[in-house]
């Protein structure tokens, strides 16, 4: 798999963690850069370590489903796409106040904002021989947006949080239909 398809899969996944970034940021009132730091730290650990597990459980059944990977590759990546749109239109409650930096909070975000990084690991199993470097790259690609997350967060609060899930959720969509694209024609 190339190295481009590998960072647009991680930016697609980062999404999550990147508008949860910036909702944390808007929470914080004196924002120092270990907050910045811890939450980049968290979810782009979380990031790299999901896949890596996705994959175990893409390996035992990789012989199982050789025959029609692209499938499920593609199903897989539409149905986390599709969930990332879907969860874009929940409405919050308002009143809802959380500490971001809080270590339970750290890991419950971490968490979810990864589950999509499982699911996407089973994939990566089924296409590609290289999961430590792409798991590398996911965490890495999270690690810069949460940071960078936190500090759009501080500046401009819940203007782009939407925007960003939605597109987010698009790129996975896409890069599902890339693949199945390049299985059946090519």
């Amino acid at each position: 798999m190339p190295v481009i398809t590998i960072i647009v899969i991680a930016v697609g996944l980062a999404m999550d963690a990147f508008a949860v970034s910036i909702v944390s940021g808007a929470t914080f009132r004196e924002l120092k850069i270990r907050h910045a730091l811890r939450i980049a730290l968290f979810f782009g650990g979380f990031q790299a370590l999901m896949p890596l597990v996705g994959s175990l459980a893409g390996l035992t059944l990789k012989q199982y489903v050789a025959s029609y990977d692209h499938w499920v590759a593609f199903i897989l990546l539409a149905a986390v796409g599709a969930k990332m749109i879907y969860e874009s239109f929940k409405i919050e409650p308002a009143d809802r106040v959380h500490d971001p930096s809080n270590l339970l909070t750290l890991l419950v975000l971490s968490v979810a904002t990864s589950i999509d990084a499982l699911a996407i690991g089973v994939t990566l199993s089924l296409i590609t021989s290289s999961i430590a470097a792409a798991a590398g790259i996911i965490g890495l690609v999270t690690f810069v947006l949460s940071y960078l997350g936190v500090a759009v967060g501080k500046k401009f609060g819940h203007f782009f949080e939407k925007k960003i899930e939605i597109a987010g959720g698009l790129v996975l969509i896409a890069i599902g239909v890339k693949i199945l694209v390049e299985h059946l024609l090519f």
